[in-house]
Order: C-alpha cells, then structure tokens, then sequence
C-alpha cells in the first residue's frame, strides 16, 4: 500500500485536470486514513485477560514426540500481539470441570499475520500436551496473554550466550531470529543445545540456516546424550561440562548475557532452577562455578 506524505498529495491535488477536478476531489475527501496512513496491524492479544479461542490450522511431526502445530488468528490480517521474548497461555477443560493451564512459546515471527506456530512436545503424564496431540484440524484450544519474559532491545548486549535443552529451544530460537533479522541489530549469539538424540534436536534446519547465513554473528554447538553407532553428528556426544562452556561463553561482564531454557535437570546442573516466575532465585552449579551471578543470567 503506497504511503503518501502531505506534500505529495497537495503535489498530486495540483496535477489533477480540471475537467476530472471535482470526482478526483470527492475520491480524495473520502479516502479512508488507512490507505494513505501506514497504520500497525491489528493484535489478536493485547494483555486484557481475556481467552481467545484459536482454530488448529495444522500439525506436523519433527520427532517421535514432538510435534509443530499452526493455529489460526481470528483474523488474517491481525499479527500475534507478542514481542520477544514472550508466551501464552494455553487451556482446556476437562470431563470433570477442571482448568488445565499451560505456558508455550510460539515461535513464529512476531510480525507474521493470520497465524501463530508452536513447536510441544508430548509428555507420558502432560495433561496439556496430550490434550494439543489429540486435537484434530479446526479443533479450537484456549489462548491468552502474551505474558513477557524479556524485553529484548536493539543491541541490549554486546555478546549472548544462550543455553538450551529439548523444547527450552523456544524462547532462544525467539531472540536468536530477533536479533539475526534485524540488520541493525549486531549482538554476537552463542548457542549451546542439548537433546536426546540427533533426531530430537528441534528446529535444526532453521538454526543450522541462520548459522550459515550470519558466521560471524552466530555459532552453534550440538550435544545429544547418544547417537546411533555409524550415525553421521556434528556435535558432541555427552553432558554440557563446564569445560565446554568455558569455551563458548564470553565471561560474565555488563557487556554480556546467559540465557537459560530446558528441563528441570539441565536448570541444576548449569544455572540452578527458578525459586518462582516472579523471582530468579542464585545463579548455582556451573555457572556460578564460572563466575557469574543473577546479574549475568536469565532463566526463562
């Protein structure tokens, strides 16, 4: 849609034939400020705390328990309302009258318009997330929010490091596309990812492109508890140690950052686990063994 600026209208007024002066005038008097107005999209959530219901679009499998699933805007031309790094909220009733709540970080562009796309993963016992596997096309689940984690800003850091396990990927797959789509945006960004297997390892395609096409903004390392015998890996079989993060960590200073995401276990072993959303709680175990403390790191 073309934006026209006050003075190209008055220009475009003047150019206008005579003879076509008084329809030209009446088209112009009545055009919509919109179309000549580059006004935001529409926001699906806004943060009022109300539940919106979200049509499932589609769900596709990335591993044998991890699915990406694609829900429908209420409107195609409405954008998600997040900005990075945010969540929602997901619920469902059940048989007996009992809310089920859940937290998922989409991790579809926030500017993306008509839908919003997740990457869960399927837990034996997660009342959630059977309840989203078992939803079939146009099924609707509950959404609200967004409720922010960190507020990213332009170059905030000078350097990151960010630290994840199986779908703790999320919300550092939100500021690594954050940071590497904005040409203004020159933070460094080092990931260290750990998962179950090379088959599990989610979002690969995306990150290893992001990898290739900004070298020297950002690196990657793989871990995987095991690989197959005569399986092909570019990465590191075993634990994240601290000697592996010394290496890919820039040192804890006012110019850099440590973000941290994954299962319970990864959360004691590298950064100590929250004590609640509101409170961060000591930075423990690796980390701390490195240096840093909660003014070096975040949990989401």
């Amino acid at each position: 849609m073309s934006i026209f600026s006050r003075n190209l209208l008055t220009n475009y007024k003047i150019a206008i034939p005579i003879v076509a002066g008084i329809g030209s005038a009446y088209y112009l008097s009545t055009m919509s400020t919109s179309t000549i107005k580059n006004d935001p999209a529409p926001k699906a959530f806004t943060g009022d705390d109300q539940w919106i219901d979200l049509k499932l679009k589609s769900a596709k499998s990335l591993s044998s328990n991890t699915k990406e699933f694609i829900f429908d805007l209420p409107s195609k031309d409405q954008v998600s309302g997040l900005i990075v790094a945010s969540c929602l909220l997901t619920k469902f009733v059940t048989p007996k009258g009992s809310n089920v709540i859940r937290p998922y970080t989409p991790i579809s562009d926030v500017n993306d318009k008509g839908e919003i796309q997740f990457v869960i993963k399927r837990y034996p016992d997660g009342k959630m997330s059977n309840h989203i596997f078992d939803l079939k096309e146009n099924d609707t689940l509950s959404f609200k929010g967004p409720i922010l984690k960190w507020k990213w800003e332009e170059n905030q850091f000078r350097e990151i490091t960010l630290i994840g396990g199986g779908t703790g990927i999320t919300p550092l797959y939100q500021l690594i596309h954050k940071i590497l789509t904005n040409p203004n945006d020159n933070t460094r960004i080092s990931l260290i990812y750990g998962s179950t297997s090379p088959e599990d390892i989610l979002l690969k395609g995306e990150l290893d492109s992001l990898a290739q096409t900004h070298p020297q903004q950002f690196s990657i390392d793989y871990f995987v508890d095991k690989a197959p015998t005569g399986t092909e890996f570019n990465g590191k079989v075993g634990y994240i140690t601290e000697e592996d993060l010394k290496k890919s960590l820039f040192g804890p200073s006012n110019d850099s950052h440590v973000f941290v995401c994954g299962p319970p276990p990864l959360y004691k072993a590298i950064s100590g686990n929250k004590v609640s959303p509101s409170d961060q709680g000591e930075v423990t175990g690796i980390l701390a063994n490195l240096g840093y403390t909660k003014e070096h790191v975040f949990k989401f």
